[in-house]
């Protein structure tokens, strides 16, 4: 009969289990289901193992660029190789939404992928370690192919470094991995035990365990870091060098080269504003002892210079300024400065330049080159190896110990910061960084000019001053002219240029009436060519148009 069943029987007359009731091991004990907060538990420890992982991984990179390679940590060098291969309008964008802060982005971008990675590495690992470990090993290759592209890293201190990091980052997941997990109650079999427990990990070990890790990842980042960085200092020891007194004195600035309106753009750009755009994530910094700048190529006497060699050249001083070719209209990406140098004329000759020599190209210790025309440092423009800026030796970011500078043309065919070969060769023999990536070869600067003042976007009524910098260099500007809203052209008062190689301020004094304005500039060089209204981008060889701003008079 159905009803002489037993309440304990599996008949069709047996009541349903209720999910969130109590239920039976096969020991006898009840246990109470885990909560979704205790299911959650391992899954957020595996992954912060994993993350931890990746950061010692990280770490140890920089620990060992720091003690034995003095080249770029792993992480830098993967970002060079993005840097490499990214398209240019990436780049661009980069440039436009970060300017000069867009290698820290890229370095903390690639750093924070990294432990995003070994955070699901992490949770692969609960199940299958060895799938996580084949992860780590493979983060280790990518870092080393990409160090070993590095002329700053040997390629055998690339490979050290993958396989060191690889190995810890592996290392330290395997550890927190068995810190975590609890042990099975005493005599109960891995089946017997209760679900909330078989494979639970112990938050006590694992927590000292990450505590630890952690300390000695940022310990281990932290080391790395500083040994780079007084690796570098010392090596470079720039505070030691004593430029030369100049055989041609740049003269005095005068007070008329500056315009009456605050908040304009000095006329000289101070080292620490100056700007700076170029492929090097980590700076180099040059052991003048093992430093040597080679004269290479078509040339009859090929010879090198060593730093003090260099330094004993005639010397000239000179006001050039230079700008990006990545500058939009209206941007920031230039400056002016007093270079210190020996011309570049003067390198050259010594080696005897041959026939045929179209291009000189110039190349960094970072592997990074450039190439422009061999007749632009015969043609009579100021062309520079350039020792000093603004009276001191080239900063770190600028290029010390030496860079090119050659005014009229953007810097990404011809200022070679951190020089160490200068080679002659034809423009169709070679193509420098930028040329196979989209750029044009050659980049004669573009006439521009900029509005500073007014910098608010609203101003009172009366008298004020519109003003700004103009530039054509090599060739000198002529006329600034605004425009406010549709009326016709007005020419604005130059200030005294320094040379025709330099920015000049100008300034227009407006009769500023309430109500919402547009302003306008424009330039005119000294051949008597306007710029353009036509709007362009700056590839494939520099931005144009007018730049404008809309101002609200109250």
């Amino acid at each position: 009969m159905i009803a002489g069943r037993s309440s304990g029987g599996r008949g069709v007359g047996a009541a349903r289990a209720d999910p969130n009731s109590t239920r039976r091991s096969s020991v006898g004990a009840v246990q109470a289901e885990p909560s979704p907060q205790r299911r959650r538990g391992p899954w957020t420890r595996a992954a912060l193992a994993g993350v931890l992982a990746a950061g010692l991984a990280l770490a140890a990179g920089e620990l060992f660029a720091g003690s034995v390679s003095g080249g770029p940590s792993l992480a830098v060098a993967v970002g060079n190789l993005v840097i490499d291969l990214v398209p240019e309008g990436i780049k661009e964008l980069a440039i436009r939404l970060f300017g000069t802060n867009d290698k820290l982005v890229l370095i903390t971008s690639i750093s924070v992928l990294a432990l995003v990675l070994g955070g699901l590495l992490g949770l692969v690992a609960m199940r299958r370690i060895w799938v996580a470990a084949a992860g780590f090993a493979a983060f280790g290759i990518v870092g080393a192919v990409a160090g070993a592209r590095s002329p700053q890293l040997a390629t055998e201190h690339a490979a050290l470094a993958g396989a060191l990091a690889a190995a810890t980052g592996i290392w330290a997941l395997a550890l927190l991995t068995r810190l975590g997990r609890a042990p099975a109650p005493a005599g109960a079999t891995a089946e017997a035990m209760p679900v909330n427990r078989k494979g639970q990990w112990s938050r006590r070990g694992f927590l000292q365990g990450a505590v630890a890790l952690g300390a000695v990842a940022a310990a281990a980042a932290a080391g790395g870091r500083v040994l780079l960085e007084r690796a570098r200092i010392v090596a470079a020891n720039r505070t030691h060098v004593v430029l030369p007194s100049p055989a041609e004195v740049a003269a005095t600035v005068p007070a008329e080269a500056t315009v009456d309106a605050p908040g304009i753009n000095p006329v000289v750009t101070p080292n620490d504003v100056f700007y700076r755009i170029d492929t090097a994530l980590v700076i180099p910094h040059v052991d003048l002892a093992e430093w040597g700048l080679r004269i290479t190529g078509m040339v009859e006497r090929p010879y090198e210079l060593s730093f003090n060699e260099l330094l004993r050249l005639p010397m000239v001083e000179r006001y050039i300024t230079i700008c990006c070719v990545s500058n939009e209209v209206g941007g920031d990406l230039i400056g002016n400065a007093k270079w210190l140098g020996v011309p570049l004329r003067t390198v050259l000759e010594h080696a005897g330049v041959k026939r045929g020599a179209t291009q000189i190209v110039g190349r960094s210790v970072d592997g990074f080159t450039v190439g422009f025309p061999t007749e632009l440092a015969f043609d009579g423009r100021e062309a520079l190896v350039a020792v000093g800026m603004n009276g001191e030796p080239l900063p770190f970011e600028h290029g010390f110990p030496t860079r090119i500078v050659v005014a009229g043309v953007y810097g990404y065919v011809s200022a070679t910061k951190w020089l160490s070969e200068i080679e002659l060769t034809t423009l169709e023999a070679f193509d420098a960084y930028w040329i196979p990536r989209g750029w044009a070869k050659q980049a004669p600067i573009k006439t521009q000019s900029r509005i500073d003042v007014p910098a608010r976007l609203t101003v009172p009524a009366g008298r004020q001053p519109v003003a700004g910098v103009a530039w054509a260099q090599n060739r000198g500007i002529a006329k600034v002219e605004v425009q406010i809203d549709d009326a016709p052209w007005a020419e604005a008062r130059l200030a005294r240029a320094i040379s025709k190689d330099t920015w000049v301020q100008w300034v227009y004094d407006w009769d500023a009436r309430p109500g919402e304005h547009t302003l306008r500039v424009r330039a005119t060089d000294a051949t008597g060519q306007t710029q353009t209204a036509f709007e362009a981008p700056p590839p494939p060889d520099g931005a144009t148009g007018y730049h404008t701003r809309n101002v609200r008079v109250a």
